[in-house]
């Protein structure tokens, strides 16, 4: 069975979503496209915009990873104002919108009623208010290898909806279906339905 990797950074994966890096070329298989906090070169946002609207063809699932992150340099301004574009690109090109956030939860949920298209948090692994808030703000969640060990995360996953998350490996150097079993356990379903689910979901937010 092959496992959907939602969110990664390795290019000899094919089953999942590849995250390009700035100025990257895009593979052949699924990927993501963005401008993540860290790489915003605030003298060249526009060329970067444009980049990501150049290097967006057929394969291309998702915008991002983009967001906020309170332990960048960049100003807090110029980040929201980038997050913002990629949101309207995001709206333009009816593409889901992939999110890094560090530390800015409440103000990334208050981008929500600008977007259009389905936002997912990728590697969620904060409390439960926070996980409840966003999933009350129709945000998905995607969880990463922190589940595998950390209890109170597996508690909050237990509790998401089954239509509201996905799985990635992210850059971390273990494999997907790891996670998949440790989920099945958890939520008490089969590998079978569990990796259905997954499939359903991301035919939901690429569907609007």
């Amino acid at each position: 069975m092959e496992f959907f990797d939602f969110h990664h950074h390795k290019k000899y994966i094919r089953d999942g979503i590849y995250n390009l890096d700035i100025e990257q070329i895009p593979p052949d298989s699924l990927y993501s496209i963005g401008i993540h906090p860290y790489d915003i070169d605030i003298n060249n946002i526009d060329h970067q915009l444009s980049w990501i609207k150049n290097m967006m063809f057929e394969n291309c699932f998702a915008i991002g990873e983009c967001g906020l992150d309170s332990l960048v340099s960049i100003d807090q301004k110029i980040q929201e104002d980038v997050f913002l574009k990629q949101i309207n690109i995001s709206n333009e090109v009816k593409k889901p919108v992939i999110i890094h956030c560090v530390r800015k939860f409440y103000e990334v949920i208050s981008f929500k009623k600008k977007a259009e298209q389905a936002m997912i948090i990728h590697g969620f692994n904060k409390k439960r208010k926070i996980a409840e808030d966003l999933l009350a703000n129709n945000f998905y969640l995607s969880f990463g290898k922190a589940v595998l060990y950390n209890l109170s995360l597996q508690d909050i996953l237990k509790s998401t909806p089954l239509d509201k998350f996905f799985l990635e490996t992210d850059n971390e150097d273990f494999k997907i279906e790891e996670l998949y079993l440790k989920v099945s356990e958890l939520k008490e379903i089969s590998l079978e339905d569990l990796n259905e689910q997954i499939l359903e979901n991301l035919h939901t937010i690429q569907n609007g």
